[in-house]
């Protein structure tokens, strides 16, 4: 790719979403099915290692997965659950507001910007995103802001539900070990995105082999870094300021109790099974 270097947790979430059917079942440099996406890609074994920590993305590679994407205008994602769904602790119409207005309108300018551009509308947004230095300077910045807006409210839905309960198995370990006890993690978290000066998100992330708290300005995607993001909780004033005003640190109590635990624990096997593990 030009010499820029793509870890192969990145590769894997890239080919994941750009090759339907065709999910591989090994890391990446694994035997897997002879029709694996990086075997089409030339992406075989590397020097008898199973999974390199690096490897270069050949220029055929990106050209197949542009190749593959259906070329479909992104769309809004419905909500799992009803706009009343998480009362008291976030209200309907702030619900309603962020979801079918602000992330519509991320959605929107998306599509505008790659109008014409269709060999990457539809791309899924971990690819497009993490491999933003392909797309045209023209419309990179828009990409960067609606698409990572797009992605991540389309994360921040899932991560939450109105039936929380708590972290469990191995995702409790880990959060354990990495950061003493669950109710440590949450403090560090909750400390992070207080600090976020203006609007910007705070995620919990898989990356370089352990977890992370990571905080992001504007829309910039965890994706943007070639991590996965895990959980993930916005601080712009209008995810929250119907209900409490420039009370960041009340909304942020009150979001934990719709944290959709189990969301966090897939999205984290998920990614070590792409090799990515603490």
């Amino acid at each position: 790719m030009n010499g820029e270097r793509i870890d192969h947790v990145s590769i894997l979430v890239l080919f994941q979403g750009e090759f339907q059917g065709l999910r591989p079942l090994g890391p990446l440099g694994s035997e897997g099915p002879p029709h694996a996406p990086w075997k089409r890609c030339g992406l075989g074994k590397h020097g008898g290692k199973e999974t390199p920590p690096q490897v270069s993305l050949p220029e055929m590679c990106y050209t197949a997965a542009r190749k593959e994407v259906n070329h479909m205008a992104y769309e809004l994602p419905p909500l799992p659950y009803g706009y009343e769904a998480l009362e008291p602790h976030i209200d309907a119409e702030t619900m309603r507001i962020h979801h079918g207005k602000h992330h519509q309108a991320y959605v929107d300018k998306l599509n505008a910007a790659l109008e014409d551009h269709q060999d990457l509308a539809g791309m899924p947004m971990e690819a497009l995103l993490s491999t933003r230095a392909r797309v045209p300077e023209e419309i990179r910045t828009a990409v960067q802001n609606h698409g990572g807006g797009h992605a991540n409210h389309s994360i921040f839905w899932k991560n939450m539900t109105p039936r929380s309960g708590k972290p469990e198995g191995a995702l409790a370990e880990v959060l354990q070990r990495t950061f003493g006890d669950v109710a440590s993690f949450q403090e560090k978290f909750t400390s992070a995105a207080v600090s976020v000066f203006g609007s910007g998100w705070t995620w919990l992330v898989l990356g370089g082999g352990k977890l992370e708290i990571v905080s992001r300005p504007n829309q910039d995607s965890p994706f943007m870094d070639h991590l996965v993001p895990l959980l993930g909780v916005d601080v712009w004033e209008h995810a929250y300021y119907l209900r409490y005003q420039n009370r960041r640190a009340d909304y942020l109590k009150a979001w934990w109790n719709v944290v959709h635990w189990q969301d966090v624990r897939e999205r984290y096997e998920q990614g070590t099974r792409l090799g990515s593990a603490p």
